[in-house]
């Protein structure tokens, strides 16, 4: 088998699997990071979004012989340390504005918000109506109008 290293959640880590295994299946079955969830398979539905280098981005989607040893994945368990918290400023969002229901799809939103927060800003403004359309993440539940909520008051904290 080949061996694949990349960092994970700020460490690094190295697992010996095919090249085209999805790296979703690498997070979950190899490493035991259950926090990006399996949706569709087809970054369709986005209840995977993770980050790499700091994008979004759909583990489901990428073969794991496509990450390079320098590629920095960071899925929800690893966010609060990109910010030397207990919890992100996001998740923190999300509980005082209680975005969640069932739950499913809230990792993966929360990564997506965050990329989009982040993005807007790289691109000189805040987050708006424009941005929030193109967060493509499915809620089964339906808490779209908590979830923008959530996004704009944590938007301030970032």
């Amino acid at each position: 088998m080949p061996r694949h290293t990349f960092i994970l959640n700020g460490s690094p880590v190295s697992v010996d699997v095919a090249d085209d295994v999805r790296l979703l299946w690498v997070l979950r079955d190899v490493l035991g990071v259950t926090g990006p969830k399996y949706g569709c398979g087809l970054g369709v539905c986005q209840a995977c979004t993770s980050h790499i280098n700091g994008k979004a981005f759909n583990p489901c989607s990428v073969p794991v012989g496509a990450v390079q040893p320098t590629d920095e994945i960071t899925t929800i368990e690893g966010l609060p340390a990109t910010v030397g918290k207990d919890l992100h400023p996001m998740q923190e969002a999300w509980l005082a504005y209680d975005v969640a229901q069932c739950g499913y799809c809230q990792p993966g939103q929360i990564m997506a918000a965050v990329a989009k927060v982040r993005q807007a800003r790289a691109a000189g403004h805040e987050i708006g109506e424009a941005d929030f359309d193109e967060i493509r993440n499915i809620c089964r539940c339906g808490t779209y109008y908590r979830i923008r909520e959530a996004i704009t008051a944590a938007a301030k904290e970032l």
